[in-house]
Order: structure tokens, then C-alpha cells, then sequence
């Protein structure tokens, strides 16, 4: 037998960027379709609330094209696709609780007639009374789960030292993730009994699990494929499952491959949105303008069952202080059940909305001292070594050297604003301060794994598997970069594979911006046995000890002598020496304590500051965000670039979610912004200038090769925004400064102005 030769070299592959920016790239609903492909799209419930005893399916039979009809007494296993509060059918049985549920899922030979036959279907309803507002679901007891609090110091104690109390209400408004990408999978049949799934998802051994369930088949029947998403944002790790089910379902009844994938209009309306929130606030400070205690009630809008609600409510709570040392500290927060599609995680994962509360807070109380909200702050920012009220303590406090960063800037802006507005002219000025600090990792404590599957092939050549979904975040780049920098070569010799849960099982979704910190130390663990037995082959070859042996830039060197990696692992291989490992990676040093409230849930916490100018017609009232700068603490970056767009688009997310972004609904709750017509999001034309300046340092433990999370923090610089837009407005209407309601819209800046009711 014969050794390769150590001299050929592989051909190059695209880059995951390259593909994606050439249109390249082939996502779930650009997969070839099958022979004899067929189309399922889900009938929805027309009511908020009602039950049923029949549905009437013979309409849609009689559509030309419609093959089958299935219901929930179709199913051959468990009617149950919820991963945590097991509360969700797939097809609803016997009762509905949100316009838009699925009760009934119509297959037909094109995805014309699926969409005929989805509106054929019908039932014998007997509407119920619905709720739609979590004020209310609360006063009627309507939880998830009980109430939590959060605590630190004593609250009631606290009150007789403080000079200043004010207190306010607060409603943070909802928002559509409009992944460019809508939800999609094409389940195909196998000759095992089991199934596969392109999934868009961002969770797929929660999808692989959800469709064994619905099945009644073992997991290891049921092989779930994501190759990319494009654009998750949080909508495709828990309701992806909804898609990939309805398809597997039909798929193994009928034995032919099936696609599930709602246009832009169905997409919206069946899907829940991020968590529009109802908080009340007290907050008292000392005559310094030091914060001496906080007090908030959060109510969560769930939607009719509990999806990652309670997940995301939790989140809240973790970030209630944001990234101020406040002694006193009681957050209460409820998950509160409605008649809404079922809200679920999106882009920050109620971190903001917790995060918004504190901030309104501390611009009522700068409205009572009459000073600016930004000396109040910079009074407050947390410090090494303070606090929160989970018990855990900040480690690398940088926040403070953040906003001294911006200081000068604040400090022109705010004079200059102060001479434009003293003339009175039609455009007012505002701005607005937004530190941050994110904790980064799950806040489950045992979804803090992953595991990496990494093959050296014999000409030189890297693929590596993990768990990690990448839907333009990049991800696959910085895995890629992670393997590349651990056996030093060049990166066109690493591809990064799509997720496979049979490569590699039992993967945690991609979210809460740990995707590039765990996969990639698993995935660096794996090349590290790798280059151990590689290590072993070159001492021999270089005659000199393991220890001493280097890689880098695809070249082995040990003492004087070198060479290279093609002709390493050739030798290698040819000495039966292992050129692939497994291997699984866990945070360390995690724990948290629900009883008490208390542990140590994060490896590290993102920091920064961001100051935000906007101005506002005020005879028009339409607003604009003008300019932003950012300093942005990231350890040291895997990928500039990368970081940056990450940076950039989660701000102007952000400030979409405060400005233009409004769900809208009718009195019966059905969707009226349920289509890009309808529903408002930024454009470059309405994006402002951004300047981001990266401040680099220790990354900290947990965070792969000291390179920082970076996907959710940023997002908190875009509340920025409405704070910045309310400072203009009450420079013409002082008032306005009291009321705290999302989205600052043309149309509620106008009203705000002119005190329309």
C-alpha cells in the first residue's frame, strides 16, 4: 500500500463568508426537492380561544392537489413537541388558545393546493373568553409558574435612607425576528423506519427529540441535518420544532419526503414574537445621587403556553440592575399566560426588557433631581468586586473605563445639544447613555456543553463537526480560525461541517452567544489529542522531545529542524496513528442555586458603553437616530470584522425594537402586522452613523482563546435610542419625559408632542 504524497495540495474550498456573499450558499429552502416531494402546511385556529368537538376536513380533501389530511388523533406517539413545560400539542385536541394554533395539518403535491386545502378546514367552534393583556392575566392568576424575586440587602429598610424616591410604570412593546429565511424543513422517510430533517433550526437535538416523541420512535431513528440558517435571532430555537414535526409526521404516515415551509404572511402569524413586557418601578437614591434601593415588577406576556418563557423571565431577572452596583435590590418577575401565540427567545433573551426598566427608572430619577440621566449613572456603574443580586460578583469590571472612554464626547454633546435646543428650532436634539453587562452562558446550567468531532484526512486537509448552527452570526469562521490557530495551519485547509445529531449527539442550541465559546473549545479540545499523537511522529521524524515540538503557518518545527504538516500527518497515518477525535468541553465553575436565587450562573460578563444622539421634528414628529458610538469590551477577537457587523446589527436591531417595530393586533387578536407591509423594520437609509471602538483585554474564563461573546450584548446599546428620542421630544413637551412606552413610532412621537390622547 502507499502513503499519499506529502507534496499534494488540497483544493481550496469557499469560505462560509465567501458563500454567503456571492449567493452561494444553499439554505433548507433551496434543497432540491425529492421525486414525489409533497407540501404540508398547518390549518390554524381563526379564534383566540375555543373548543371543538369535530373538524371538518372534507373541503379539503376535495381541493385538487390535497393528498391527506392529519389530526391530532393521527398522531402515532406523543400529541407534545414542548421541550421544558410539556404544555404544547402539535395539532391542538378538542380546545385553541391563540389565533394562529394548529389543529389540523393539510399535504398536498404543491404548495399552492397546501395553501388551498389549509383554508378548506374547519371545525364546530364554541368561542371562550380571551385575554390578551398580562396585567390582567396576572390579576386572574393566569401564570406559567409562580412568581420569582431576585434579592439583595434589605429592600424595606432601605426607603427611610433615601433622599429621592419616584417611581413609574413601564410597557415595552413586542417585535418579529424577520429572518430572511422563514421556517422550513423537509422531512424524507428511511427504509429503517425512521426519518431525517433538513431543520431550520437552531436547536436541533430539541427538534430531534420533539419529532422521536411525535413519531413514538427512539432518537436514534431520527436524524435531524441543518447545513445553515438564514437569520434565527432566537425565532428557530424553539419554534423551528413546530415545522420539522408537521413535516416528519407526514413524511413517515404517507412514506414520502415532505417540505413545510409557510410563506412570509403564515410565518408571522403563527409565530410568537419577543416578550412584550408590563413593569412598575420605585427606585431611591441619597443625596450624593447614589442609588440606595431598586424595586420592580416585571409581567412577562407569554402567550398561551410556555415555550422558553420562563427561561427568558429568569434572564430578565439576572440583568434587572444592568450594569449598576444598586446595595438594595428586589426584582419580582411573572410569567404571565394569554391568548397570544406563544412569545419565545429573541436576539438578548428578555435581558432588555429587564434591562429598560432600570434605565426608565434612573430617567425618572433625573427628572425629579433635574440633572442629566448620565450623572446619575456615572455615579453608579459597578466596580470590581460589587455585587448582584444572584450572589455573584463582577470579575473584570471594565464598564466604568468604557464610559470614561465616551466622557469627552457626552460632554460636548450634551452643551451643544443644550445651545441647538435654547433656540427652539423645529428639530430637537437629544441623547441618550447605555452601558451594559451581559453575562455570558446558559442560564440552565447544564446546557453549558458541546462536544467536536474533528477529522484530519491523510492529504493535510481538516473538517470539524460540532453543534453549532450558524445563521449568519458566523460562527463556522470562528471555529474554523479556533482549529486553524490550534494545529497552526492555514484556514483554507479547515471546512467546518453542517450539525448532524449523528455526528454529534445531544447538542445544546445555539443561543445565548455561547455558540463560538462552547463548540469552539470543544472543538479545540479535539485538535489538542490530535496534535498530542501528531507531536509524537514528529519527535521521532525531528529527532528531538514531543514538548518542544511547534506548530504554525502548516509548518512543524522541532529545535533547528522542520517539517511540513502535509508531511507529518501522511507520516502519521502511515504509522497508525490517530487522526480524529472526539471531544466534549463543559464551563466550568457553574452553578446556581434556584431555591435561593443564588450561584454563580455566568463564566464571564460582556461589557460597554454606548452614547446615542437622535433629534425629532417636532411640527412632523417624525424622529431619527443620528449617530451612536460605541466602546465595546471583546478580550481579543477571533474575528474583527465579524465582531463588528455583530456589533453594528445587533444596535440597529435594537433600535428598531424601539423605534419603528410595532405588532399590531385586532381586538379579537389576530395579527395586523403580518407582513413586511405592514410591519415597519430599520433600512440603511433610517440607520445611523456608528462608530465602535473594541476594547480589547482578558477575555476571562470560558470565553475560547480569550475572544468575547458578542451576539446579545450590543442589542442593549439600541434602548439607547428611545431614551435618546425622549430627551428631544420633552425639549419641546417636558411631560412627555414621564411616560415610558415602546415604540417611540412616528405616530406616538407625534402624540407625545401634541399631548393627543
Amino acid at each position: 500500500m502507499s502513503t499519499p504524497s506529502a507534496h499534494a495540495a488540497p483544493a481550496q474550498v469557499s469560505s462560509w463568508l465567501e458563500l454567503l456573499a456571492t449567493g452561494s450558499a444553499r439554505f433548507s429552502g433551496d434543497l432540491p426537492l425529492p421525486p414525489g416531494c409533497l407540501h404540508a402546511l398547518p390549518a390554524v385556529s381563526p379564534h383566540a380561544h375555543a373548543k371543538f368537538s369535530r373538524i371538518e376536513i372534507a373541503a379539503a380533501l376535495a381541493e385538487p392537489g390535497v393528498v391527506a389530511v392529519f389530526t391530532a388523533a393521527d398522531i402515532p406517539g406523543a400529541n407534545q413537541i414542548s421541550n421544558l413545560a410539556h404544555d404544547e400539542p402539535l395539532l391542538a385536541a378538542g380546545e385553541v388558545h391563540c389565533v394562529g394554533q394548529p389543529y389540523a395539518l393539510v399535504v398536498a403535491d404543491s404548495a399552492d393546493a397546501a395553501w388551498r386545502g389549509s383554508r378548506l378546514v374547519t371545525a364546530d367552534w364554541q368561542p371562550l373568553p380571551a385575554c390578551f393583556d398580562a396585567r390582567a392575566a396576572f390579576a386572574a392568576g393566569e401564570l406559567i409558574q409562580p412568581p420569582r424575586t431576585f434579592s439583595l440587602g434589605d429592600v424595606d429598610a432601605a426607603w427611610a435612607a433615601c433622599t429621592t424616591v419616584v417611581s413609574g410604570e413601564v410597557d415595552i412593546g413586542s417585535a418579529e425576528h424577520v429572518y430572511l429565511e422563514t421556517q422550513c424543513a423537509l422531512a424524507l422517510p428511511r427504509d429503517d423506519g425512521g426519518v431525517s430533517v433538513h431543520s431550520a433550526t437552531q436547536s436541533p437535538s430539541s427538534t430531534q427529540k420533539a419529532v422521536a416523541a411525535i413519531l413514538g420512535l427512539a432518537m436514534h431513528l431520527v436524524e435531524i441535518e441543518v447545513e445553515r440558517l438564514g437569520g434565527g435571532f432566537g425565532g428557530k430555537e424553539e419554534q423551528a420544532t413546530l415545522w420539522a414535526c408537521l413535516a416528519a409526521l407526514a413524511a413517515k404516515s404517507l412514506g414520502r419526503p415532505v417540505r413545510s415551509w409557510p410563506e412570509r404572511r403564515d410565518d408571522m402569524a403563527i409565530t410568537g414574537k419577543r416578550h412584550p413586557y408590563q413593569a412598575a418601578f420605585r427606585i431611591g437614591l441619597d443625596d450624593a445621587g447614589r442609588f440606595v434601593a431598586y424595586e420592580a415588577r416585571l409581567l412577562q406576556n407569554a402567550g398561551w403556553c410556555a415555550d422558553l418563557s420562563t427561561a427568558i423571565l429568569e434572564r430578565s431577572l439576572f440583568h434587572a440592575t444592568n450594569a449598576y452596583f444598586i446595595p438594595n435590590v428586589r426584582v419580582t418577575a411573572a410569567s404571565c399566560r394569554t391568548n397570544l401565540p406563544s412569545n419565545t427567545a429573541f436576539r438578548g433573551f428578555g435581558a432588555p426588557q429587564g434591562i429598560f426598566v432600570i434605565e426608565a427608572a434612573i430617567r425618572a430619577a433625573a427628572r425629579e433631581l433635574g440633572v442629566p440621566a448620565e450623572v446619575l449613572q456615572a455615579k453608579n456603574l459597578l466596580r470590581e468586586g460589587d455585587a448582584f443580586p444572584y450572589g455573584m460578583r463582577i470579575a473584570g469590571a471594565c464598564v466604568g473605563d468604557c464610559w470614561q472612554a465616551l466622557v469627552p464626547a457626552i460632554t460636548a454633546r450634551r452643551a451643544e445639544f443644550a445651545r441647538w435646543n435654547a433656540g427652539k428650532p423645529r428639530r430637537r436634539k437629544g441623547l441618550a447613555v447605555v452601558p451594559v453587562c451581559f453575562g455570558i452562558s446558559f442560564t440552565a446550567t447544564l446546557l453549558n456543553q458541546a462536544e467536536a468531532l474533528v477529522h484530519v484526512y491523510v492529504d493535510g486537509s481538516v473538517v470539524v463537526s460540532t453543534g453549532a448552527v450558524d445563521m449568519g452570526q458566523g460562527v463556522y469562521g470562528k471555529i474554523q480560525r479556533v482549529v486553524a490557530l490550534t494545529l497552526g495551519i492555514p484556514e483554507a485547509l479547515v471546512r467546518v461541517a453542517g450539525t448532524s445529531t449523528l455526528r454529534v449527539a445531544n447538542v445544546s442550541p445555539t443561543a445565548a452567544s455561547t455558540g463560538a465559546d462552547l463548540n469552539g473549545a470543544a472543538a479545540r479540545e479535539a485538535c489538542l489529542v490530535i496534535a498530542g499523537g501528531l507531536r509524537r511522529v514528529a519527535g521521532e521524524l525531528l529527532d528531538c522531545p514531543p514538548g518542544s515540538i511547534g506548530f504554525s503557518d502548516g509548518v512543524v518545527a522541532g529545535g533547528e529542524k522542520t517539517l511540513g504538516w502535509r508531511e507529518l500527518v501522511a507520516a502519521a497515518w502511515a504509522r497508525r496513528v490517530c487522526l480524529s477525535a472526539l471531544a466534549h468541553y463543559a464551563t466550568p465553575g457553574l452553578f446556581f442555586d434556584r431555591e435561593r436565587n443564588q450561584g454563580q450562573p455566568f463564566a464571564y460578563h460582556v461589557q460597554g458603553v454606548a452614547l446615542v444622539e437622535a433629534s425629532v421634528d417636532v411640527l412632523l414628529g417624525s424622529g431619527r437616530v443620528d449617530r451612536v458610538e460605541v466602546v465595546h469590551d471583546i478580550g481579543r477577537s477571533l474575528d474583527r470584522l465579524t465582531d463588528l457587523g455583530q456589533i453594528e446589527g445587533a444596535l440597529v436591531q435594537g433600535i428598531g425594537w424601539m423605534t419603528c417595530e410595532e405588532i399590531v393586533r385586532d381586538d379579537a387578536g389576530r395579527l395586523l402586522s403580518d407582513s413586511l407591509a405592514t410591519y415597519k423594520i430599520p433600512d440603511l437609509d433610517s440607520a445611523p452613523e456608528i462608530v465602535v471602538r473594541l476594547r480589547e483585554g482578558a477575555g476571562g474564563p470560558g470565553a475560547v482563546l480569550n475572544s468575547k461573546a458578542v451576539g446579545e450584548p450590543p442589542l442593549v446599546y439600541g434602548l439607547g435610542a428611545y431614551f435618546a428620542l425622549q430627551e428631544a421630544i420633552a425639549s419641546w413637551r417636558p411631560e412627555a419625559a414621564a411616560v415610558f412606552r415602546t415604540p417611540l413610532s412616528s405616530e406616538r412621537i407625534f402624540m407625545l408632542l401634541h399631548d393627543v390622547a
